[in-house]
């Protein structure tokens, strides 16, 4: 279904991406949240391992995995969980973000 494999493997690979193919992949990442938030999830665990490429092609379509720590979105509620995965926490942790 994804051919492509995780988008974390492809840009271990490339190695560098210039400021506008940086942007676009960013953007692509933020059009994903925008569906996933227009159909009230939340993902909660945004990382470049979940997601996955349709394809091994240069403009191959984006695709969000591993929804295990989504949450619908209820109106009005204020979301203080502190959710990831363990090994962004400890970054976190550790570097003082």
């Amino acid at each position: 279904l994804c051919a492509g494999g995780e988008l974390f493997d492809r840009i271990i690979a490339k190695g560098h991406y210039s400021e506008k193919a940086a942007a676009s992949l960013c953007r692509s990442i933020v059009k994903v949240v925008h569906v996933c938030h227009f159909m009230g999830v939340m993902h909660r665990d945004l990382k470049p391992e979940n997601f996955l490429l349709s394809d091994k092609t240069q403009d191959a379509d984006l695709k969000a995995t591993d929804f295990g720590l989504s949450v619908f979105i209820q109106e009005g509620k204020i979301y203080k969980d502190i959710v990831g995965s363990a090994g962004i926490m400890l970054y976190i942790l550790l570097s003082g973000v």
